[in-house]
């Protein structure tokens, strides 16, 4: 798997990324003590507004960022959003009102949904072969997962010797590090003597959306988004209730728990780059969803139960079993975007990709908050396990069996400024086609 970081682009933009990461790990301990600072008890409250903030500002800043990559080279849109994100990190030790945080908070998520996106898009250019850019979205989870485990280990070790307001600055110099990373490199172009299509800046910013709509496969994402999203919810919003109140175990624990989720997802992406070799993207994604849901049944079971020392051990494996199943979903899935838009709309899927996900997940944070503490953890397990399932089903409904036998269109003219449709299993009538080519089981051009 190592081997791709062989590649130098790609070596500096997964660096930029894991600086970036661990920066914004330590800014998610740093802020819970601002707002501590800043609310006493109420800082529950100002974090779970900080959290719709976040998502709010991906689902409604990625999509406009789709409509003006096209006139703004990559490295531009990058580096302007690390600087803009480290400028953020340096306000935040500074203020003394919570109405400050809300709006910082916002800028620097609007930043981070102007990166992340064009991140994604650059790396299938960098890596053009189907097995390296595969190596490199396990990598990119590991990452995620690795960050999980190591950021608050070192805000930890930090707090021992500084004051938290200093572990902005280390997101700071994170956020530049990864700016320099960028510059450091020459950007792929999205491709040689082709521009994405026209149109007014709304037909841009919702191209992505109905590239989605449009494709078979991508509207099975977008179900399998919101399978995910029910379970992350239900791990990130209620493992402190789980470990603290449903099993009377230390605020250590709570980490212990959350390290399994992470655990489960790191071995799932260290195995899948050889098993997608070998499997379709379709058996392991949707297989993923349905362990889900077999999951929530396991979560309900140890939920119900009123004692017993097998409960501890039971959750871990079951938030390890979350974390496996997301990742089986989640590894893939820059493959599918990559096969069905065209390198000049990469940009533009990818954005609406983060901007949609995160709409399910601005879904089932509050719902699994809110009923977890209104109607009790039971019926927040049943309500998201629910919702885990009908997405589940959906996701296979709308995913044709037979997906092997799609087309990839290639140079698609579209009126009225509609995306270019790859590896949809039906051709709407009226549309110009050429180069029309059958497709492996794997995506690949089968001749």
């Amino acid at each position: 798997m190592l081997s791709v970081l062989c590649n130098r682009t790609y070596r500096h933009l997964f660096t930029a990324q894991i600086i970036a990461l661990v920066g914004t790990g330590l800014a998610t301990v740093a802020l819970g003590l601002l707002a501590y600072d800043l609310a006493g008890a109420n800082a529950g409250s100002v974090l779970g507004t900080a959290l719709a903030i976040k998502m709010v500002a991906y689902v409604a800043i990625a999509p406009a960022v789709g409509a003006v990559a096209d006139r703004l080279p990559r490295r531009v849109l990058m580096v302007g959003a690390d600087l803009t994100r480290a400028g953020v990190a340096l306000t935040l030790p500074f203020v003394h009102q919570v109405w400050q945080v809300y709006v910082l908070i916002f800028l620097l998520q609007a930043a981070s949904a102007a990166f992340t996106p064009t991140f994604q898009a650059v790396i299938p250019d960098a890596l053009p072969a189907e097995r390296d850019y595969t190596q490199a979205l396990s990598l990119s989870r590991l990452a995620y997962d690795l960050e999980s485990l190591f950021s608050p280990a070192l805000a930890a070790a930090l707090l021992s010797l500084i004051t938290y307001h200093w572990l902005f600055i280390g997101t700071v110099f994170g956020f530049l590090g990864s700016a320099a990373l960028v510059v450091s490199v020459v950007l792929p172009s999205p491709v040689a003597g082709s521009a994405p299509p026209g149109g007014t800046m709304y037909a841009k910013a919702t191209r992505g959306t109905r590239l989605f709509f449009a494709t078979p496969q991508l509207r099975a994402l977008l179900a399998l988004n919101l399978a995910v999203a029910a379970a992350s919810a239900m791990v990130t919003v209620n493992s402190v209730v789980y470990v603290r109140d449903q099993l009377a175990r230390s605020v250590t624990d709570v980490s212990l728990a959350l390290g399994a989720y992470g655990a489960g997802s790191l071995i799932v992406a260290l195995m899948l780059p050889r098993l997608l070799d070998r499997v379709a993207d379709r058996t392991v994604m949707l297989r993923g969803a349905m362990v889900l849901t077999l999951v929530f049944a396991a979560l309900a079971t140890i939920t119900v139960a009123g004692s017993g020392a097998w409960r501890w051990p039971a959750l871990l494996v079951t938030w390890a079993a979350f974390g496996a199943a997301c990742s089986m979903v989640l590894t893939p899935t820059g493959r599918l975007i990559r096969r069905a838009a065209p390198p000049e709309e990469r940009t533009s899927a990818f954005a609406a990709q983060f901007s949609l996900s995160h709409s399910c997940w601005l879904l089932t944070y509050p719902l699994a908050g809110w009923l977890g503490a209104v109607a009790g953890l039971q019926s927040a397990v049943v309500a998201l396990g629910a919702v885990a399932l009908a997405a589940s089903l959906l996701a296979v409904r709308l995913w044709p069996s037979r997906d092997g036998m799609s087309l990839e269109h290639e140079h698609t003219d579209l009126p009225d400024g509609h995306p270019h449709l790859v590896g949809a299993s039906r051709i709407p009538a009226g549309w110009r086609h050429s180069h029309c080519r059958p497709v492996g089981a794997d995506g690949l051009h089968a001749g």
